[in-house]
C-alpha cells in the first residue's frame, strides 16, 4: 500500500519565501523554477471563480517571477482587483513533484518589453518566433509586464 504524499508548507517573508535550499524540497523547487519553460498562474475572477492560464516566465531573484501579457487579457483586470494567485507547475504523472507557490502579482511598466529582457528573450526566443512569426510581433502582442511577488511555497 503506497501512502499519501507528504506535504511541505513555507510561509516566509518576502526576503525567503522559498524553502530552505539545503533541503530536497528546496533544490526541486529552485530546479523547477530555473528550468521549467510553462507556470500556470490561477488568478480570481469577479465572480469569485478560479482563473488558471499556462504562461511563459522567469524567475527573477528569490521572491520574483516576471511574465508577460496582452492588453486585453483579463488576468489584467483580475490582478488589479485581486492581487494576490497562485503558480503551480505540472506534477508527475503519478501525481509527485508538486509545487505551489503564493504570491501577489502588480502590473510593472518598469520592467523591458520581452524583446529587451535578456533572461525572457534568451529563454524563449525561438518559441516566440514559433507562437507569432517574429520576437517583434511577440513583443507588439504580450507586452504589458507582470511582476509576482513571491509569499510563500508548497509541495509535495
Amino acid at each position: 500500500m503506497t501512502s499519501a504524499p507528504r506535504m511541505v508548507d513555507t510561509t516566509m517573508s518576502t526576503t525567503d519565501v522559498l524553502p530552505d535550499e539545503a533541503t530536497p524540497f528546496g533544490q526541486r523547487v529552485r530546479e523547477r523554477l530555473r528550468n521549467e519553460r510553462i507556470i500556470w498562474l490561477t488568478t480570481v475572477g469577479r465572480d469569485g471563480t478560479p482563473q488558471p492560464n499556462p504562461l511563459w516566465f522567469v524567475w527573477s531573484g528569490d521572491d520574483t517571477i516576471v511574465i508577460y501579457t496582452p492588453p486585453d487579457a483579463h488576468r489584467l483586470t483580475h490582478i488589479a482587483a485581486r492581487p494576490t494567485v497562485s503558480l503551480h507547475f505540472n506534477g508527475t504523472p503519478s501525481g509527485g513533484d508538486i509545487v505551489v507557490i503564493r504570491g501577489t502579482a502588480e502590473r510593472a511598466d518598469d520592467l523591458p518589453s520581452p524583446d529587451d529582457h535578456p533572461e525572457y528573450l534568451a529563454k524563449y526566443d525561438d518559441d516566440m518566433v514559433t507562437v507569432v512569426g517574429s520576437v517583434a510581433q511577440f513583443a507588439a502582442t504580450y507586452h504589458v509586464p507582470i511582476r509576482i511577488r513571491l509569499t510563500g511555497t508548497r509541495g509535495f
